[in-house]
């Protein structure tokens, strides 16, 4: 019985693996302009439980995502390239954001609160959260080097890929990226 479990067990998890691989094979195919740039994981690498302030002051982790395709952005106020960025961003959040996916951004370093607000206004995005990681905790725990870096979890919360620089989120390359991982079964 026991080796019966195992079997099973194992059986399971392959299938589970496959799926994964499957999936980031596809939208490695989907890499077009700016997206070229995205790195695809062959398999997924596990999240950390490291906590940021979300936009209200609370502490959370990026486990309040989980179920939800992530596309998570580190940025700063300082930053000119995610001045150029962040408007892609929000206009992907504005054309797919919701159950299924969020574009979630997390200003790292000093970042006071009246600056991120003042960066948003600026470039007129409104429906981005000012989420911080003031003490750069969140962005170490992943490996954060430079900015902007974006990263697209999938629906358990791990890092499927990652693009270090500015990239047009709002392109159809992104797009197609996005919409076949929604797609995707869990």
């Amino acid at each position: 019985m026991r080796k019966l479990t195992s079997v099973l067990l194992y059986t399971a998890l392959a299938a589970v693996a496959n799926i994964a691989q499957a999936q980031t094979a596809n939208i490695a195919d989907l890499r077009e302009g700016d997206m070229r740039k995205l790195a695809v994981h062959s398999t997924p690498v596990a999240s950390t439980d490291t906590p940021f302030t979300g936009a209200d002051g609370s502490e959370m982790t990026l486990a309040a995502f989980e179920g939800q395709i992530v596309v998570l952005n580190f940025w700063a106020t300082w930053c000119a390239p995610c001045r150029k960025e962040m408007p892609q961003l929000s206009a992907l959040q504005a054309e797919l954001g919701g159950a299924d996916m969020q574009v979630v951004t997390i200003a790292t370093g000093r970042n006071p609160m009246p600056a991120m607000q003042r960066f948003f206004d600026e470039i007129g995005v409104d429906n981005l959260p000012l989420h911080t990681d003031k003490r750069q905790s969140l962005a170490r725990s992943m490996g954060i080097l430079g900015l902007p870096v974006t990263v697209i979890l999938d629906r358990n919360g791990d890092e499927i890929a990652r693009l270090q620089g500015e990239a047009d989120w709002s392109s159809d390359s992104a797009k197609s990226i996005l919409h076949a991982l929604i797609a995707a079964p869990s």
